[in-house]
């Protein structure tokens, strides 16, 4: 097994992101994040997706899913040692990623690192690739491609 199990770096994950949405995507998902963790002295490779016809995620499509990335894993072998592959539906700290996740979402608060931002506000709106956040009653606007962030409420219906 891997000298440091615990390593995580970006250029890991994004390889492991590359890795899975190439074996999702031809079935009709997106690849919303990857994360390696350590649970009980095991790595797991955690991939969250979602359809990219915004439908609910079901368990049919998490299995379909895990099977299609098993495989590409285990040809490509991009991880030394073993470990344990899982894939969850967004949930309710869903990551938004992309202008078209902040949309669907407006209305709800997000937790938002970017720029020297650090804060949990409103997605008051979305505006090609500007999304705009009510922070405290002024309107802070960035850039999609330069946020970090997750659903910090869960919405009252799918969206």
């Amino acid at each position: 097994m891997n000298n440091n199990p615990a390593k995580n770096t970006t250029t890991d994950n994004s390889r492991l992101q590359d890795i899975a949405r190439t074996a999702v995507e031809p079935l009709g998902f997106e690849v919303l994040e990857v994360q390696q963790q350590i649970a009980g002295g095991e790595r797991i490779v955690l991939v969250r997706i979602d359809r990219l016809d915004e439908q609910p995620v079901t368990m049919a499509d998490l299995t379909a899913a895990s099977r299609a990335a098993d495989a590409e894993f285990d040809r490509l072998d991009p991880i030394p040692g073993e470990y344990r592959l899982e894939f969850e539906s967004p949930g309710s700290k869903r990551p938004l990623t992309r202008a078209r996740h902040f949309e669907r979402m407006v209305g709800l608060k997000a937790r938002v690192r970017a720029d020297g931002h650090a804060f949990t506000a409103p997605i008051k709106g979305v505006q090609g690739e500007h999304v705009t956040f009510d922070v405290n009653g002024e309107d802070v606007t960035l850039d999609a491609g330069h946020i970090q962030a997750n659903l910090a409420e869960f919405p009252d219906r799918h969206r």
